[in-house]
C-alpha cells in the first residue's frame, strides 16, 4: 500500500486554505489505519516554513512543483499524474471546492481511476478505504468502494477537520513537463469573495439568506440589514453558497459552520434539516418567508409570512431610524 497523496491549495502567499489541512489531516488518519503514510502535492513556489504547516498537520511528505503555477486544473492534473504513476498512491484525497472538484475529475480521467464527491466521511474496512456520501437530497448516506486503480475522494467542504500532529514533511521538489493543452490557459488574477473575511461564528446577530432572496444580488438587503447591528453577519445555505451566490466561509449547517447568535434572522431559508443542525442553537430564531409550510416555521421563535423583498428593507429603515 503506497499510500494517500492530498493537494494542497495555498494563496498567493503560500498560506494553505482549512480545507486542504484538513484533508491532510484526515490522509494522515486513515494512512495510520492502513499502516501507510499520508503525502501533500504542492505547486508553486511555496516557502520551506509556509510547506512545514503541511508535516504538521500529518504529511509525511510532500511534492513541491515549483515551475508550474498554482490555480488551474490541468497542470494539477500533469502533476499529480506524475507523483501518483512514480509513487504508485493508491488514493487521492482532496479538501473540496470547485478547482478540487476539477482536478479530482480529471485525475481519474487521466489514470482510469473512480471517483467520488462530496464525500462527508471517510473509513478503513478490509484494508481499503470506503467514502461516505450523502445521497437523495442529503436523506440517505452511500458507501463507496473503489474496485481496484486510484481511488479519487473529494470531500465536500468543510467535511474534514484540521488536526495539528506536530509532525515534520520532507520535501522533495520535482520537475514536471506539462501537456500541451495544460498550457493553453493563464490564471490572471484571483481575489477574495465579498463577505470573505466575515466570522459568522462570532456575531451576535446573523441574518441567514437562502433560495428564496432569488438570485446573489439579493444578499446585499441581507447586508444592509447585518450592518444596522453593532456586532452583525451575514450567513448562508449550502445550497446559495453552491449557486456560488455567496462564499463558503458563510455557509452554516452539516457541511458548513455551527453557530449560536443571540438572534438568527433566517431570509428565504425553508429549514432543511442539514441547515438546521447548524443554526438551532440560536438564542432567537425569528424566519422570513412566504411559503407558509415552510419547514423553518416549525422551529422558530416567530414567524412571518410574507414577501421578504418588502419586509427585509422596511426592517431596516425602522433599525436604521431607532439609531
Amino acid at each position: 500500500m503506497a499510500g494517500i497523496l492530498v493537494y494542497a491549495l495555498h494563496d498567493d502567499e503560500g498560506n494553505f486554505n482549512k480545507n486542504s489541512l484538513g484533508a491532510v489531516s484526515e490522509a494522515a488518519r486513515l494512512a495510520g489505519e492502513l499502516g501507510t503514510e499520508a503525502a501533500a502535492v504542492v505547486i508553486g513556489d511555496v516557502a520551506d516554513d509556509k510547506v512545514a504547516a503541511l508535516g504538521a498537520h500529518g504529511a509525511t511528505k510532500v511534492f513541491r512543483a515549483k515551475n508550474v503555477a498554482d490555480g488551474l486544473a490541468q497542470p494539477a492534473v500533469d502533476v499529480m499524474a506524475k507523483v501518483i504513476t512514480d509513487g504508485g498512491y493508491d488514493y487521492a484525497l482532496f479538501g473540496g471546492g470547485l478547482l478540487g472538484l476539477e482536478i479530482g475529475a480529471g485525475l481519474a480521467a487521466r489514470l482510469a481511476g473512480g471517483v467520488t464527491v462530496e464525500v462527508t466521511k471517510v473509513k478503513v474496512d478490509g484494508g481499503s478505504l470506503v467514502a461516505e456520501r450523502p445521497i437523495l437530497q442529503d436523506s440517505e448516506i452511500a458507501d463507496v468502494t473503489f474496485d481496484g486503480g486510484l481511488g479519487v475522494i473529494v470531500g465536500r467542504l468543510n467535511a474534514f477537520e484540521a488536526k495539528e500532529s506536530g509532525g515534520s514533511a520532507a520535501i522533495e521538489d520535482i520537475e514536471v513537463e506539462l501537456s500541451d493543452f495544460s498550457s493553453k490557459s493563464e490564471l490572471v488574477t484571483r481575489g477574495e469573495q465579498r463577505g470573505e473575511a466575515v466570522d459568522i461564528e462570532a456575531a451576535d446577530v446573523l441574518i441567514g439568506g437562502g433560495r428564496g432572496l432569488g438570485e446573489a444580488e439579493g444578499f446585499r438587503a441581507c447586508e444592509d440589514l447585518a450592518a444596522t447591528f453593532p456586532n452583525g453577519a451575514v450567513a448562508a445555505t449550502r445550497a446559495v453558497v453552491d449557486s456560488g451566490w455567496y462564499p463558503y466561509a458563510a455557509q452554516i449547517g452539516q457541511t458548513g459552520k455551527t453557530v449560536a447568535p443571540k438572534l438568527y434572522l433566517a431570509v428565504g431559508i425553508s429549514g432543511a434539516i442539514q441547515h438546521k443542525v447548524g443554526m438551532a442553537s440560536s438564542e432567537n430564531i425569528v424566519a422570513i418567508n412566504k411559503d407558509e409550510n415552510a419547514p423553518i416555521f416549525e422551529f422558530a421563535d416567530l414567524g412571518v409570512i410574507g414577501d421578504l423583498n418588502k419586509i427585509v428593507p422596511a426592517l431596516t429603515e425602522a433599525l436604521k431610524a431607532r439609531g
